[in-house]
């Protein structure tokens, strides 16, 4: 690049009539391979009688001849048109133009490698946070569950590492890109810094820009979630022996339920019938949709319970603020009061928001984990056969809830499934 000055100045001399001291004009070559401008070779041969020579080299012809050279002067007409002072300017213009978008690209990538900076503290603190949970829920098993903590702290390490990786590698990227703008920063300002003793004819060659991606989100609800469910429970799947307490123990509330439902008499089994039962009129009961509550209500600390749903092929569950309208047909949804989880045609599994959220399952639900976190507004469902998380409502109750419950209406052609509140795991998990 440092050459092109010299290089543009001797081609311009090479285009020079050595008579007339200018660009040539019309330029013709004599046998001797010399340029000269038809006009000035023409003056300098008139009047002269015989042989006559070449200005430069003073070879001697014996006529006046010669040949015009179209390559030279198209030559010419390209180093006339570039000095001309609206080619200059714009061309100057131009390399304004490529210097400010780099430097606003620069500072572009600057600002994304501060972002990536702040994300990487993000992801660091998040993580901070959820060891510290996980220390917690594990502090009481401590000494029989070592293995099983140590096991999950390595997991999220793991992750962690995973996570800052990519943040890493987009950031070493955008150092490189950076260098890369402004070894092309300090090209162009050379080459504008020339102009002051020369003509620009052309850019100056840069160097390939890379095009960064954007950088990759940090999901933190995704790389929490494995660490912020009931973690003492998920282990106790595994290794329930050791584990005490288990979950909540529920009961229905039969003042709560509608009167189509039928409750056995520990309170644990509800069923849809066809039969209306004798019912009391209270304030608590509901009229218009098959709905029922358990006696027991939340409005702080956290709570899981599971419920054994067989083969029913429509239910809702879930939990329901104490405020919901009980004696009118309300869509289920945290507006309206409601979190839950729903099943219609036996294979249609949907989250209660508005419209509803369908989930994709691998197999059927035979048990269903509901775990509420009061104090971080959180309520999850869970597969309690394998612990695999269903669903996560972020934006959970304020106020006291109640486990919530609907077996459905029934079709004819089925017959009423129970729902059933488990007080402990049918069978223990090995391995």
């Amino acid at each position: 690049m440092a050459a092109a000055p010299s290089t543009k100045g001797s081609l311009r001399e090479d285009l020079t009539c050595a008579i007339c001291c200018d660009l040539f004009r019309e330029p013709v070559m004599l046998s001797c391979m010399h340029h000269f401008c038809r006009p000035c070779i023409s003056r300098y041969w008139r009047g002269t009688q015989g042989p006559v020579t070449c200005p430069q080299c003073r070879k001697e012809f014996s006529s006046k001849q010669f040949q015009t050279n179209y390559l030279v002067a198209a030559m010419v007409e390209k180093v006339r048109a570039a000095t001309s002072d609206t080619y200059v300017r714009n061309l100057e213009k131009q390399l304004r133009d490529t210097l400010e978008s780099i430097r606003l690209r620069k500072e572009d990538y600057i600002n994304s490698i501060r972002r990536d900076k702040e994300k990487m503290n993000i992801i660091k603190k998040v993580r901070t946070d959820l060891q510290a949970r996980v220390k917690g829920e594990f502090r009481a098993l401590y000494q029989t569950l070592h293995d099983e903590e140590t096991c999950m702290l390595e997991q999220l390490r793991r992750e962690e590492e995973e996570e800052l990786g990519k943040v890493q590698r987009h950031l070493e990227a955008m150092d490189v890109a950076v260098k890369e703008l402004e070894d092309n920063i300090r090209v162009l300002q050379q080459a504008s810094a020339g102009t002051e003793n020369m003509v620009l004819t052309e850019l100056p060659q840069l160097r390939p820009c890379v095009q960064m991606d954007v950088t990759p989100e940090f999901d933190i609800n995704a790389f929490s979630k494995k660490y912020t469910g009931p973690l003492q429970y998920i282990t106790w799947r595994k290794m329930f022996k050791s584990l005490s307490p288990g979950p909540c123990p529920l009961t229905y509330d039969v003042d709560t339920a509608h009167p189509s439902i039928h409750v056995s008499r520990d309170k644990t089994v509800a069923v849809e019938c066809n039969v209306m039962n004798h019912h009391t009129n209270n304030n608590k009961r509901f009229l218009q949709c098959v709905n029922i509550l358990a006696s027991q209500s939340f409005q702080s600390g956290r709570h899981y319970w599971e419920v054994e749903v067989g083969s029913s092929p429509k239910w809702d569950l879930g939990m329901a603020s104490e405020a919901v309208d009980r004696h009118a047909r309300i869509k289920l949804s945290p507006e309206s009061g409601y979190w839950t989880l729903r099943l219609r045609n036996g294979n249609e599994y949907s989250a209660g928001t508005q419209p509803w959220t369908r989930l994709q399952l691998r197999s059927s639900l035979q048990r269903v984990g509901v775990y509420l976190d009061f104090d971080e507004r959180k309520v999850s469902f869970y597969n309690a056969d394998d612990m695999s998380l269903l669903y996560s409502f972020v934006n959970g109750p304020r106020e006291k809830v109640f486990p919530f419950f609907s077996p459905c209406i029934s079709d004819s052609s089925h017959k009423p499934t129970p729902i059933k509140l488990l007080y402990y795991p049918p069978v223990a998990l090995s391995g």
